[in-house]
């Protein structure tokens, strides 16, 4: 009898223990014995990251799981993959959907819209596209933005993307490159394109108003449009009207369109240019914070360097490139505008934006980019140098390279001190941006050269300034990298490790991330990064890309399926 006990004994306690292996939770992914950091800015915890079916399903000391895959994570950083809030991959991504500068510094997500943006366009809209590609060729085919962004995911891009509308992308969509303000039924078309692009998952209206034609829009109008964002809990996001000169009556624009229209602003790549201008960036940030105190929902982005990029068109009043590029080349060739011109670019107190006056001189500006080829070996020299190599005026010079190339032509304009960058990056509600494309230094990317913070705004972030200058601590900085962004543009369930948060996953190590990129050679890739996961599928092995594509368009919060 008290064997038969024994052994009913041994087989219940078989089954129980079958049951319990049977019972061990089942995932596609562990990362195991990592620091992990969860986005919300609190202190990290060692343990693993369970997901499955893109998703996060558990986050802690998982003794119970198995999974298909596994990741050992010891010594090193797991955070939410990096949202890039001002990314200009938008062509980029056409070329090479892997997003290899940004995917090489952890970024999961792309966000565009800054002025314009992909869509909607019309006849004269892709026209206009297609006369001003550079080295990057590709066809439009394409009407919205929702059906840009399908276009991006269906081609396959790794990373995720989202966007706003540009409000002067919707300007030019009714009222061309006119300098006017709208008519009352213009303006209400416009804001009809915005509800439009809001159902299709834009995140608001983003705005960049020192360049034609976006600088043409007053602020009533500004604020019109961005109310019909509003109305699907958009947002609006802005390259003001000025960072320099007029930098401070600039935020107090962008404040009063947040305030009217009743929506989070963002201020784009936050900077007091210009040396002059230097002491007006802790005043902005006075203004900001009282703003925030006030209940207005302020935020801002930033690049982690010194000197910004654009174009020549910078350098020029705004007035001379009305109708687009056509129109203002043909205005430089005539001499008497052509004199007008460089009057008001020698001007200190001109009625524009002027980034070659806030440079100081033309040997801070720096010659990036050229679509024809007997220009491309002037890549990497300054304006200054250029002049003289040509005998003329910096302003002359500037004037014919545009009429030359056909094109603004891409330059770097060293205006920002390294304090003020330092202030900049350690306020809490400043996330950071790249202001770039997704680069790879092969193919046509090799043409021109990118400023530096395309391959390394992130890692300079984490590595110069968080590690070695101690702006802020390393989860306030992946807080501001990852949940911040998702938080202001209601991004549900991105940002975070926790569960059912979007499997978006960054593995790096703190103590070695570093950018590489100068502007002598910008074609280097940030190090430090080992791993990342774009919704649930590795796309970065050991710092090497996989070739995965899994990227998905973010909708915003005014999404409608099948708008």
């Amino acid at each position: 009898m008290r064997l038969t006990s024994i052994v009913i004994a041994k087989v219940i306690l078989c089954l129980g223990l079958a049951g319990a292996a049977s019972a061990a939770e089942q995932v596609d992914l562990l990362i195991n014995n990592g620091v992990i950091y969860d986005g919300s800015g609190g202190n990290p915890v060692k343990g693993s990251v369970a997901v499955r079916d893109g998703r996060v399903v558990a986050v802690g000391k998982l003794a119970d799981y198995q999974a298909k895959q596994t990741l050992d994570a010891k010594g090193l950083a797991v955070a939410p993959g990096f949202i890039n809030t001002l990314s200009w991959a938008t062509e980029s991504l056409i070329q090479d959907g892997r997003a290899m500068s940004d995917i090489k510094q952890g970024v999961t997500l792309e966000i565009f819209g800054e002025g314009t943006s992909m869509g909607p366009v019309n006849a004269t809209i892709k026209a206009e596209m297609l006369k001003t590609q550079g080295d990057i060729r590709y066809d439009i085919t394409w009407t919205t933005l929702g059906e840009y962004l399908d276009f991006l995911t269906r081609k396959g891009v790794s990373p995720n993307i989202a966007s706003f509308i540009g409000a002067a992308t919707v300007r030019q969509h009714e009222i061309g490159y006119a300098n006017r303000a709208p008519t009352p039924e213009e303006l209400g078309r416009m804001q009809d394109l915005v509800r439009q692009a809001m159902r299709e998952g834009a995140l608001g209206v983003g705005s960049s108003l020192i360049y034609a034609p976006g600088n043409y829009a007053k602020t009533d109008e500004l604020i019109a449009i961005t109310k019909a964002a509003g109305e699907f809990g958009g947002a609006y996001i802005s390259h003001m009207r000025s960072e320099g000169d007029r930098f401070l009556e600039a935020l107090d624009e962008l404040l009063l369109i947040a305030k009217e229209a009743k929506v989070p602003a963002q201020v784009y790549h936050l900077k007091a240019a210009g040396q002059k201008n230097w002491p007006k960036m802790q005043q902005a940030i006075d203004k900001i914070e009282a703003a925030r105190k006030a209940g207005l929902k302020i935020t801002a982005d930033m690049y982690s360097y010194t000197a910004g990029a654009t174009g020549l068109d910078a350098a020029m009043p705004t007035w001379v490139q009305e109708g687009g590029i056509d129109d203002w080349v043909a205005r430089l060739k005539k001499p008497e505008i052509r004199a007008r011109v460089i009057k008001e670019m020698r001007d200190p107190n001109a009625d524009f934006e002027s980034l070659l006056q806030a440079a100081g001189s033309a040997d801070r500006v720096l010659l990036i980019g050229f679509k024809t080829e007997k220009l491309k070996p002037l890549t990497g020299k300054t304006l200054a140098e250029v002049a003289k190599m040509r005998g003329v005026s910096p302003e002359d010079a500037a004037i014919d390279l545009v009429i030359e190339d056909h094109t603004r032509v891409g330059a770097a304009y060293f205006l920002m001190s390294e304090e003020n960058v330092k202030l900049g990056l350690s306020q809490p509600w400043v996330n950071i941006d790249s202001d770039a494309e997704a680069a790879a230094p092969e193919g046509p990317f090799l043409l021109s050269n990118p400023h530096p913070r395309t391959y390394g705004t992130f890692a300079r972030f984490l590595g110069h300034y968080v590690r070695d200058q101690k702006v802020t601590t390393l989860q306030d900085a992946i807080r501001r990298l990852t949940s911040l962004p998702a938080t202001t543009f209601k991004l549900t369930n991105r940002g975070c490790l926790k569960q059912n948060c979007f499997a978006d996953i960054v593995v790096f190590d703190p103590a070695t991330i570093k950018d590489h990129a100068t502007f002598e050679k910008p074609h280097q890739y940030a190090t430090g990064v080992q791993h990342v996961f774009v919704n649930g599928v590795q796309v970065l092995r050991d710092g090497e890309h996989t070739g995965a594509k899994p990227g998905q368009v973010v909708r915003g919060p005014g999404y409608q399926k099948g708008s």
